[in-house]
C-alpha cells in the first residue's frame, strides 16, 4: 500500500541554473559501478594477523622466502619514506633498464600520501616460471618470480588495506637478494598494479567527517582545481548519502583524481578509458560472510573536470558514494536497474529539476512511443550511446517512482532485497511482491503510468 509519507529530502533543495542542464542531462552515461574489481587473496596472512608468506617448512625454501621478504621490507620502507639513496643498492646490475629510475620517482612522489601501510608479501601462490634466457642473461645463482601483492593503506581512510598484484623478477648473488624487474614476465598475464604514484607527485587533501572519521582526496598538482573542490564538497556528500542511506557504512572514502587515461585505466581497469566516463567506485571482492570492504575508492577521470559543471560534479560524487555505502550489501550479478536506479536517486535528490531535465532521452522515447514497458536489461548500461543513457534514466525514474509512491524506506528495502545478487524472474516478482505489495508486472504498469504523468 502506498505510503502518505513521500519522504520530502531533509537537506537543502539546490535550484539547477538553465546552463548546468546540458552537462547534467549526460550524467547517466558519465558514471559507472565496478564490483570486484581486484579479487582480495588471503593467501600469505596468517592467524595472528601478520602479513608475509609462513614457513613451508622446507629449510632451503624457507630461507629463500625469508632473504626475499626481507628484500621486499627494505624496497617498501625507500619508497614509502622517499628515502631514495636506499633504492640503489636494492637492484641488480642487470636490472631493466629505468627500473630504478622510475622507483627514484615513485618514492618522490609517494612522499606526501599519508600511508598507514605499504609493504610487500610474498603470496603462497605458485610462482611465475621464468624463461631460461633471462637466467641466463642475469648469471645469478638463483632467479625467483614469486607471486607478490603490495600491501597499503591510506591514514583514516581505509579500515583495513587493500592488495594489489605485482609482477616481481628478484636474482641472488651469494646470500643477497636484488631487484630485476617489475614488468609484466613473458608468457605470465600477472601484471604490476600502478597506483598515483606511480603517474606523478601526489597532493594530498584530507577531509574530516563525523566521529573523527577522515576522508582523502589524491591527485596531482596539474589536478589540484579538481582535488581542493572535491576535497570541499565530500563532507557534505557524505553527510547527503548517510541521510539516505543511513549509517552503516564507514562514512568517508579515498577519491582519486587520474591525470591521463592510462592512470585511469591503471586505476580502475583496462576496460574503461577514462575518455566517456566521468567516474568509477571500484573495490576489492568481499570475503564471504564479511561486512567490510577493502579498497574501495572513487576515481575521476581526466575528463570530469571539464565535462562537469558544478551541479554534476556534487550528483557524480553523491552517485559514487552511494556505490559505497552500499558495497557490503551489495552482491555481484544484482539487478543493474536498482543498482545504478538508486544510485541516481541519491545523486539527484534535493536537486529542483524537472522530469524532463533529469530524464531528456527517456521523455524523447516516451513522446515517441508510449511509456516503458519494462525494466531496463543489464546489457542496456554497458551499450552505449542512447540506449545507455536510457537504462540509466528509466533506472533513475523507477527509484524515484517507488520513493515518491511507497516511501524512501521501501525504496531502500527493495535496494537491499534487490542486491542480495542475480534473481530469476520468479525471484524478482516474488521480492517486488514483498516490499511493495505488487508484482513486477505491477511495478512497471504503474511506473510506465506515473512517468507518463509527469511529463504531461
Amino acid at each position: 500500500m502506498p505510503a502518505e509519507d513521500q519522504s520530502p529530502s531533509p537537506t537543502p533543495r539546490r535550484r539547477v541554473r538553465r546552463w548546468e542542464w546540458a552537462g547534467l542531462a549526460g550524467l547517466a552515461v558519465a558514471v559507472t559501478l565496478v564490483l570486484a574489481l581486484t579479487a582480495f587473496d588471503r593467501a600469505g596472512h596468517d592467524r595472528d594477523g601478520r602479513h608475509g608468506a609462513a614457513p613451508i617448512g622446507n629449510p632451503y625454501e624457507d630461507g629463500r622466502r625469508a632473504g626475499a621478504q626481507a628484500l621486499l621490507d627494505a624496497w617498501a620502507q625507500a619508497v614509502r619514506t622517499g628515502d631514495t639513496t636506499a633504492l640503489p643498492a636494492l637492484f641488480d646490475p642487470g636490472a631493466t633498464p629505468g627500473f630504478l629510475d622510475a622507483e627514484i620517482r615513485r618514492a618522490g612522489n609517494a612522499a606526501d600520501v599519508p600511508f598507514s601501510e605499504f609493504g610487500y608479501e610474498i603470496a603462497e601462490d605458485p610462482e611465475v616460471p621464468v624463461p631460461s634466457v633471462v637466467v641466463d642473461q642475469l648469471g645469478a645463482s638463483d632467479v625467483w618470480a614469486p607471486t607478490v601483492y603490495l600491501r597499503y593503506a591510506i591514514d583514516g581512510a581505509d579500515a583495513q588495506p587493500t592488495r594489489k598484484p605485482v609482477s616481481v623478477l628478484l636474482a641472488r648473488h651469494g646470500d643477497d637478494w636484488a631487484l630485476v624487474s617489475d614488468s609484466q614476465m613473458p608468457g605470465s598475464e600477472r601484471e604490476t598494479w600502478r597506483g598515483p604514484w606511480d603517474f606523478g607527485p601526489v597532493e594530498v587533501r584530507r577531509v574530516g567527517g563525523a566521529d573523527g572519521r577522515s576522508s582523502v582526496v589524491l591527485g596531482h598538482p596539474e589536478q589540484s582545481a579538481m582535488v581542493d573542490v572535491l576535497a570541499t564538497e565530500l563532507a557534505d556528500a557524505v553527510a547527503h548519502v548517510t541521510d539516505v542511506w543511513g549509517e552503516d557504512w564507514a562514512r568517508r572514502a579515498v577519491v582519486m583524481v587520474a591525470g591521463s587515461q592510462e592512470e585511469f585505466a591503471a586505476l580502475v581497469g583496462s576496460g574503461h578509458s577514462g575518455s566517456d566516463i566521468a567516474a568509477v567506485a571500484i573495490s576489492d571482492a568481499i570475503e564471504p560472510g564479511s561486512d567490510t570492504v577493502s579498497g574501495q575508492r572513487i576515481v575521476f577521470s581526466p575528463a570530469a573536470a571539464s565535462r562537469l559543471t558544478d551541479v554534476t560534479r556534487v550528483a557524480v560524487l553523491r552517485h559514487e558514494l552511494t556505490h559505497v555505502a552500499a558495497r557490503s550489501a551489495t552482491e555481484d550479478g544484482s539487478p543493474m536497474w536498482m543498482l545504478e536506479g538508486y544510485a541516481d536517486y541519491v545523486g539527484y535528490r534535493g536537486l529542483e529539476a524537472t522530469f524532463e531535465q533529469l530524464a531528456p532521452t527517456l521523455a524523447a522515447t516516451v513522446a515517441e512511443s508510449g511509456p516503458p514497458a519494462s525494466l531496463p536489461r543489464d546489457e542496456d548500461f554497458r551499450a552505449g550511446g542512447d540506449v545507455a543513457r536510457l537504462a540509466y534514466e528509466s533506472s533513475w525514474s523507477v527509484a524515484a517512482f517507488v520513493a515518491a509512491t511507497y516511501g524512501e524506506s521501501s525504496l531502500d528495502a527493495l535496494y537491499r532485497d534487490l542486491a542480495s545478487g542475480p534473481v530469476t524472474g520468479v525471484e524478482l516478482d516474488a521480492r517486488i511482491r514483498a516490499v511493495l505489495g505488487t508484482s513486477a508486472e505491477g511495478l512497471v504498469q504503474s511506473w510506465g503510468t506515473w512517468v507518463k504523468q509527469q511529463l504531461s
